[in-house]
Parts: structure tokens; sequence; C-alpha cells
């Protein structure tokens, strides 16, 4: 078996005209796998190395990051189900912001199928929660915003993410790309 955690990445191509909704979907789908292009044919090791000794961001870290993302902005705030977080360690950094434990002995490869899973529920309530994109949800972190806020919000959180990913995958074996 191989220790490499993300095989191969195809990313799809972006809906570039369609509906608004068509748009941001596609545009989700390939900020998801962009990021995991970022981790593709790492190995566990290579995708928990703190790379920037500025940071303490890995790979794997910001998988944990992103399938919580997932589950609390999809099932959570625009479904108002109640998801499924994986008990993942965590911590409590210095500005006071919850973040993943490397040390959590969870495997890379059990964290990718569950960010795999992740991404795979919010598609699965996207058409039911987007269907009405003025619709107003409540969220403890912003106030009351309507359900396009939401939607952009999480395409800020992978952009962000996405670039992150750039910078450390570049320091862990110079891969470079877009």
């Amino acid at each position: 078996m191989s220790d490499i955690v993300v095989e191969k990445i195809v990313r799809p191509e972006r809906t570039l005209s369609g509906s608004w909704l068509e748009v941001i979907a596609s545009n989700l789908d390939h900020h998801r796998a962009t990021f995991l292009w970022k981790c593709e044919g790492l190995s566990d090791a290579q995708l928990r190395q703190r790379p920037l000794e500025s940071s303490a961001l890995t790979l794997l870290g910001l998988m944990r990051h992103l399938q919580g993302v997932e589950r609390a902005w999809f099932q959570r705030t625009l479904a108002g189900a109640t998801p499924r977080f994986f008990p993942y360690r965590t911590y409590v950094n210095a500005a006071g912001d919850e973040w993943y434990d490397e040390s959590d002995p969870t495997s890379a490869r059990d964290v990718y199928e569950d960010y795999l899973t992740a991404c795979a529920e919010s598609r699965q309530v996207f058409a039911q929660a987007t269907a009405d994109p003025a619709r107003i949800v409540p969220n403890p972190e912003f106030g009351d915003t309507a359900v396009r806020f939401v939607l952009q919000h999480v395409i800020e959180e992978y952009a962000r993410h996405v670039g992150h990913a750039d910078l450390l995958r570049e320091a862990i074996d110079g891969s470079v790309g877009e």
C-alpha cells in the first residue's frame, strides 16, 4: 500500500455562465479540488509538516479545518441540521482561536476521507439549502445573514486557505502552481 494519501486530483472546469447558484456550486467544487491538488502525492508525514517557521499551519490542519467549514456552514447554518463533527484534538492558540493539534493520532488518510465525506454532505444539502438565496439564516459569527453571504463566505474561506496551501506545498517540496 502506498503511503501517498491524496492520489491524482482532476480539477473540474468552472461554470462561467449560468445561474448564480450554478456558478457558485462550480466554483466551490473547483476550490475544493484545488485544495486537494495542493495535497496530492504527499505522505501522512508531509501533510503534518510545519514547513514555515513563522506559522503553525499544516496541510492536514487545513484539511481538518475545511471539513469543519463545510459542516458548519452548509449543514448547521444553511440546512439547520446538527452536523457530525469528527472529534479531532484541538488547542487554543495565542489569538484565542481553536485550531487542530497535530499530535492528534488520526491518520491523514482518515482525515482525507472525513473531508471528502463533509464535501459530499454539503453537495447533498446544497440545492435545498440554497433554493432561496435571499433567505436570512441565523449566524452567531456575523449576525443574521442571507444565504448568498454564507456561500460567498465559504468561497472566501477556500480562497484564503488554498493560498495558504500553495505556500505550504512549495515549502514542503518546491511544487508550485496557480
